[in-house]
């Protein structure tokens, strides 16, 4: 059982990097587990209150509840995994059913930022991508995928994104087994760190 930890601030390729190595290895011997996904249940706030929420700060992650889902996969347990809703801004009443396989790939901003989830990851991998190409790609996605402006996406990146980004997730790169410039993401990288770390 090899839990693989890919941390990066927002739009440094973390998810992107996750799927490819899930296709690698197939989806029958790997699972993607999402930090998103974990973000604190604010279903008791209205809607323009959970949209204010600044949920680029660790506090608004449960991490509780992703320490013990991640340890149980590590034990062979499957896990009901939460299901968050980026539109509504809050976790969906049904959840997904994942299964503990050999490879558990955890993926997310700040997966570095407690220690007990540091602790249980075996191969702690930090994407370092410009700042520049990372607000680029934020820009598409959420336009693309969450329907929102790019006005509202840049005042976000201002206020929440970058400040959060300095202060506690760039900073938590110390925790890394390897971290990664912008010219050395690749599948081939992290298959040979897989290797070096795990197989020599």
């Amino acid at each position: 059982m090899i839990l693989i930890g890919i941390c990066g601030g927002t739009g440094s390729g973390k998810s992107t990097l996750a799927k490819k190595l899930e296709n690698h290895f197939k989806e029958s011997k790997c699972t993607i587990i999402l930090s998103d996904s974990y973000y604190k249940n604010n279903g008791e706030l209205n809607l323009k209150d959970r949209s204010n929420i600044n949920y680029d700060h660790p506090e608004s992650l449960d991490f509780n509840l992703l320490h013990e889902n991640l340890k149980k996969l590590k034990q062979g347990i499957d896990i009901k995994e939460p299901i968050y809703s980026y539109n509504s801004h809050k976790r969906l009443k049904k959840r997904k059913l994942v299964l503990s396989k050999n490879i558990i790939i955890i993926e997310g901003l700040h997966i570095f930022c407690y220690k007990k989830i540091v602790d249980l990851i075996d191969l702690k991998i930090f994407l370092d991508v410009e700042d520049e190409i990372r607000l680029k790609r934020r820009i598409k996605r959420d336009v693309t995928f969450r329907g929102r402006s790019k006005k509202e996406i840049l005042k976000r990146y201002v206020d929440m994104c970058k400040p959060m980004y300095d202060e506690h997730i760039f900073p938590s790169r110390k925790c890394a087994n390897k971290i990664l410039k912008t010219n050395d993401i690749s599948l081939k990288n992290i298959l040979n760190l897989i290797d070096t770390k795990f197989y020599d």
